[in-house]
């Protein structure tokens, strides 16, 4: 491939030294992606009030799981490409980016009218506050009609990490970051619009992204031309795509699912204690953010490596890679742990909320090296094109483990201790992922065999 495409090939060289290459500007992305986040958690917590800073994080559950099954989408495409790129089949890389494009332009008007109308239901359903309500579905409306925006920027990354290319996508990050930071300090701080403010500028930051994400690839990779609002969809590689990309849409979905639930559990406690587990939540994601790069290096790196026919390298980079992320983790555990309760503070110093997030940091945190031997070995399952283990481990760990136990530790031992829930859970996915994995069976049955490429073409 040449130079300029920012791809790399991870057929060749020391598994290692790939996966680092390619997470690092993930990492940087992922870093972008959470200033991003913390920004408006921050300025709304600082300037406009605890309820504004609840009422954001109670959102971001109800966002995710509406737009879930479209982020599962991009996984499925982003495999399958890795797979072709792997294979070397430029012409069906490009019908594959054509086909996943049309799939989405297809659907994101039902799903914009669809979040508009159902955000106030949800927000009764999982029990929100009344003096955080008013507040949490305005934003929730904004952010819902303006979505397409999100789902375009995760189609961009979704192919052009499926291409090997983890660089490009940092840019565009890079420019949604910089337009939410300025317009949410003007709609916040000089408009005064509150929550409306900072949602209307999230809107307007990710579809300058996305806008600019179609108009770079197009530039730099002349063998895709992504034209939105032209439809081409190639019904067997739809197909393929949706194999590989429900299972996983379905797992971020019942995952969202199970997050409202418990955000229902932890809403009944008061704003104070949903503020607090609002800021602790944005800490946690960042304090994971590596391992994050790490787990999404290594989908690719299996996908390309299946598609050229490397399986020998996959259990070698596999092993790798836990153990890169469970030694990442670690520090990263051991930073925020020491440092909770001025890491809450960057949110709100409201004494409960600070309380409430520590509880937060010191039960989710510590145990974190759990998910980060879970999340190597679900990616390299789903880069191999078997979706399926991962979607059942993770609901079987989430409904069997979590959630139950997240009510009856609240129930028996008060609310800070349910989130001991989350450590249990991890103990339950780590089984049943790492027993499948270390079978082996998913070689056979989930490859994608050079003679089911032939059937595509």
């Amino acid at each position: 491939m040449p130079k300029q495409h920012q791809a790399v090939d991870m057929t060749q060289g020391d598994p290692l030294g790939l996966l680092v290459r390619f997470s690092l500007p993930l990492l940087a992305g992922n870093a972008f992606q959470q200033l991003y986040n913390m920004v408006d958690s921050w300025v709304v917590g600082n300037f406009v009030g605890t309820t504004a800073l609840a009422a954001v994080g109670i959102g971001f559950p109800v966002i995710y799981l509406l737009s879930s099954l479209f982020m599962g989408l991009s996984i499925g495409g982003s495999v399958v490409i890795a797979q072709f790129m792997g294979a070397g089949d430029r012409e069906a890389v490009r019908r594959s980016v054509n086909t996943v494009y049309g799939a989405v332009m297809v659907s994101v008007v039902p799903l914009t009218l669809f979040g508009v109308l159902i955000a106030g239901p949800i927000l009764h359903l999982i029990r929100v506050p009344a003096d955080v309500y008013d507040q949490a579905h305005v934003y929730l409306q904004v952010i819902f009609a303006g979505i397409i925006g999100s789902l375009g920027y995760n189609i961009n990354a979704g192919i052009l990490q499926g291409l090997g290319d983890s660089k490009t996508p940092l840019l565009f990050l890079a420019t949604a970051c910089v337009v939410n930071i300025v317009l949410d300090l003007v709609f916040v701080l000089v408009f005064d619009w509150g929550v409306f403010g900072v949602a209307f500028a999230t809107i307007i930051a990710q579809l300058c992204s996305w806008i600019f994400g179609v108009c770079y690839v197009n530039r730099k990779y002349d063998f895709i031309a992504i034209r939105p609002l032209h439809i081409s969809v190639d019904n067997v590689l739809l197909k393929r795509v949706l194999k590989l990309g429900v299972p996983s849409g379905i797992q971020q979905c019942q995952f969202s699912v199970a997050i409202l639930v418990l955000q229902a559990l932890i809403n009944g406690f008061g704003a104070e204690f949903a503020a607090g587990f609002s800021a602790a939540n944005k800490v946690d994601t960042f304090a994971f953010m590596p391992v994050d790069s790490f787990c999404l290096a290594v989908t690719t790196y299996v996908g390309q490596n299946v598609g050229a026919g490397r399986l020998d390298r996959v259990r070698e980079g596999v092993r790798k890679a836990i153990l890169l992320c469970v030694g990442v983790c670690l520090v990263m555990s051991v930073l925020v742990v020491l440092n909770a309760e001025r890491l809450i503070m960057l949110f709100n110093t409201d004494p409960l909320v600070v309380a409430s997030g520590r509880a937060y940091l010191l039960r989710v945190v510590s145990p974190m090296f759990l998910m980060a031997i879970m999340y190597p070995i679900n990616n390299a399952l789903r880069g191999a094109g078997a979706a399926i283990v991962p979607m059942l481990s993770s609901v079987v760990a989430l409904w069997a483990a979590r959630v139950p136990a997240a009510y009856l530790l609240a129930h028996f031992f008060g609310p800070e201790e349910l989130y001991w829930s989350y450590s249990i859970g991890w103990v339950l996915g780590v089984i049943i992922s790492g027993t499948v994995y270390l079978r082996g069976r998913w070689k056979e049955r989930c490859v994608v065999h050079v003679r089911d490429m032939e059937a595509i073409l």
